[in-house]
């Protein structure tokens, strides 16, 4: 089991439904929280993401609480966030101090452009979704942990852009380490 870096918790933060004056520590809570890295508002599988983990999050109030991170200014993440998830928690980190924390990597061309890519579009582009104006680097990947206090319980290791975990299994991975 991994452990977060802990000069990450005393970081300031600020972005959409986060308190004024917020560290990384006071918004993590004292339960399980799964940390979602965005990789660009217009990315059509980072939208899939938002949408899904909004359904989920519906139908089980018992799902583990949701803190995305994006690579735009809070006034960027109010104006997405609000019109697909209002009520989400999204913390804005242009200078990457969190992605650079969590080890969020740049993709290649296979992991942006490659065939797995293109069918994983068709799975996003059924669901509803399409690509919009990015915001911030398009060739980061994404990233998914799911956290408690200072440990990593879990995490999804992304092979390129239009990977998508199964979001429904978040909770038996949450029960396998508890």
């Amino acid at each position: 089991m991994q452990h977060i870096d802990t000069s990450a918790f005393d970081n300031d933060i600020q972005g959409r439904n986060i308190p004024a004056g917020s560290v990384f520590r006071d918004v993590l809570g004292k339960t399980p929280t799964l940390l979602v890295f965005l990789r660009h508002f217009g990315c059509i599988f980072c939208r899939e993401t938002v949408a899904d983990l909004k359904k989920i999050h519906a139908e089980d109030p018992d799902y583990p609480a949701v803190l995305f991170f994006y690579q735009g200014t809070p006034h960027e993440g109010d104006a997405f966030f609000g019109a697909v998830w209002p009520e989400a928690r999204a913390v804005a980190d242009i200078p990457r101090r969190f992605y650079n924390a969590f080890g969020i990597e740049r993709g290649g061309m296979r992991e942006m452009f490659g065939p797995a890519v293109w069918a994983c579009g068709v799975r996003a582009t059924a669901k509803g979704h399409t690509i919009g104006m990015k915001t911030g680097d398009p060739w980061t990947m994404p990233g998914l942990f799911l956290v408690h206090e200072s440990r990593i319980l879990w995490q999804h290791d992304f092979k390129h852009a239009g990977d998508h975990p199964d979001f429904y299994q978040i909770k038996q991975h949450l029960s396998e380490m508890t």
